[in-house]
């Protein structure tokens, strides 16, 4: 069986040692702040980044560079190997469609060179949990095909609940009205927001408060688990510089399923940036995704 790799993108969140020990081939994807560009080799920290969205700055994001694409892959194909490319949803950013079109590009040069690129129609962990299963299916032996169809299989599988602490980010990239945006904030409306069959984040209700917003999320994700609450695997929660509130939220978690296996890590500021400060998040195993 020929060698691979597994690719992904910036956006699925993974924890920087879990890349590094795994060897998970990552494709930027970039934002714009105060006239500077950041994603690959210049990046502010998480703190940074957040804390110029509190004090006004409002950044920009881009998809992946057609030109990185091409110097990753064929890196990995001049080296023997094919590629797995696990990437962010095409319904949220045109990366896919630009690791779509590189790999067809190189496969039409290097014809013996294998790239299969799977849209997972997910964003942060809920993509990075997906990339978690396929290195442990890689790690069994099993081959890029049979991964692949195996991520096919189970795309809906991966659940994401989602809330803001700031309605106006969502305003800014037109997920909700000006008006919903100042009424909701003055008092206090929190949307809970999910990703859907289609890869979309839309919203599934408001409730009125944080902390209430926190443990609903806790409890639809309950809900969704189903028959995966015997065998939760693991359990992710991200933030938008608000680590408190994800403690708050691995509490909840853990008191609800007993056994759960819990990583936090900070939303990639190419998420954040529409997501905003305070946002939570929870990626999980579900039996299938709500809409």
């Amino acid at each position: 069986m020929k060698d691979f790799v597994i690719t992904t993108d910036s956006n699925c969140d993974l924890l920087p040692g879990y890349i590094k020990e795994k060897r998970v081939g990552i494709i930027p994807h970039y934002y714009e702040l105060n006239n500077t560009v950041y994603g690959e080799e210049v990046n502010l920290t998480p703190k940074e980044f957040y804390d110029s969205m509190r004090n006004g700055l409002m950044p920009t994001t881009m998809a992946s560079n057609p030109a990185v694409i091409h110097s990753t892959f064929l890196e990995y194909i001049k080296e023997g190997k094919d590629i797995l490319h696990i990437s962010f949803s095409s319904a949220l950013s045109g990366g896919c469609n630009n690791v779509e079109a590189g790999a067809r590009e190189l496969c039409e040069e290097y014809t013996d060179a294998e790239i299969v690129v799977f849209d997972t129609l997910n964003a942060s962990l809920g993509q990075g949990l997906m990339v978690m299963k396929a290195v442990e299916l890689k790690e069994e032996g099993k081959s890029l095909k049979e991964i692949a169809a195996w991520l096919e299989k189970h795309r809906h599988n991966f659940c994401l609940q989602f809330t803001v602490d700031n309605l106006f980010h969502l305003q800014r990239g037109g997920r909700v009205s000006k008006m919903t945006a100042i009424v909701g904030t003055m008092i206090s409306i929190k949307p809970i927001l999910i990703i859907n069959n289609e890869g979309k984040l839309i919203s599934s209700g408001t409730v009125r408060g944080r902390k209430k917003s926190l443990s609903t999320i806790v409890s639809n994700m309950v809900k969704q688990m189903g028959s995966y609450l015997g065998n939760p695997g693991t359990i992710c929660v991200v933030h938008g510089d608000a680590l408190e509130d994800a403690e708050y939220a691995v509490k909840l978690i853990k008191e609800e399923v007993k056994d759960a296996s819990v990583i936090v890590n900070v939303i990639s500021p190419s998420i954040g940036a529409h997501s905003g400060p305070g946002a939570i998040g929870i990626c999980f195993w579900g039996e299938n995704r709500a809409n």
